[in-house]
């Protein structure tokens, strides 16, 4: 069974940084894509970011381009994503979610994944 745990979050101050972690264990593909997806309250679940294990591309969206950045650990089953510039309207639980895909096209479709994990609060603000 799938398992996907997300940790890193937390509170922090406009402009600061922090870093999300997502561990994945029993997972058997040789390819599949890891994305983050965020929920603003009363806000619908956004992808923001996405990796394809299989050759190492990567995509974001526009509201998070040239300020985080996604990457991947393989000896660790570890997807990481390094948020730096931090704004409030960044503020939401973050989710790391997988799918069985070479490339990350069409990753922003929440119906592409059957696992989730539970999610890590961040939360932006002075």
């Amino acid at each position: 069974q799938l398992q996907l745990v997300e940790s890193g979050g937390g509170l922090v101050q406009p402009g600061g940084s922090l870093r999300l972690s997502c561990a994945a264990s029993g997972f058997t593909s040789d390819y599949y894509i890891t994305s983050w997806f965020r929920q603003a309250p009363g806000k619908e679940r956004e992808g923001i970011s996405c990796i394809s294990s299989y050759d190492g591309s990567t995509k974001y969206e526009d509201s998070v381009k040239g300020r985080f950045t996604i990457s991947r650990e393989n000896a660790k089953n570890t997807v990481y994503l390094q948020m730096t510039s931090l704004k409030p309207e960044d503020t939401a639980i973050y989710y790391c979610t997988t799918a069985r895909y070479y490339y990350c096209s069409g990753y922003n479709l929440p119906g592409l994944y059957d696992y989730w994990g539970q999610g890590t609060q961040v939360t932006v603000s002075s």
